[in-house]
């Protein structure tokens, strides 16, 4: 019998904030479209990226997928990124032809 994946477990923080860090979090929200909890996360990880840079080999990299989970991507964005980002006109550049020896 296959164990099945461990839940994900969450701890509730209650954070007091004063009226402008308050008005700071309403405007983020609206402006991002995003819940507070995940703003809070998402804070909590830029100061982490800033403060424990370096402090473990593939720090860094872990960082990032946790941070990449949350985008909303398609799922080919790696094979396709030019496609995506250049929305099909990148063209490749034919290489220079080099000067003959004389």
């Amino acid at each position: 019998m296959a164990n099945p994946s461990p839940k994900r477990v969450r701890e509730q923080v209650v954070v007091y904030l004063d009226k402008r860090d308050r008005a700071l979090l309403e405007q983020l929200t609206k402006a991002t479209g995003l819940p507070k909890t995940e703003l809070f996360r998402r804070g909590l990880r830029h100061l982490a990226d800033q403060a424990l840079a370096g402090t473990a080999p593939g720090f860094s990299l872990r960082q990032l997928v946790t941070t990449a989970a949350n985008d909303d991507l398609p799922p080919d964005v790696a094979e396709r990124a030019d496609d995506y980002l250049y929305r099909g006109k990148y063209q490749r550049r034919k290489p220079r032809k080099r000067a003959r020896p004389r």
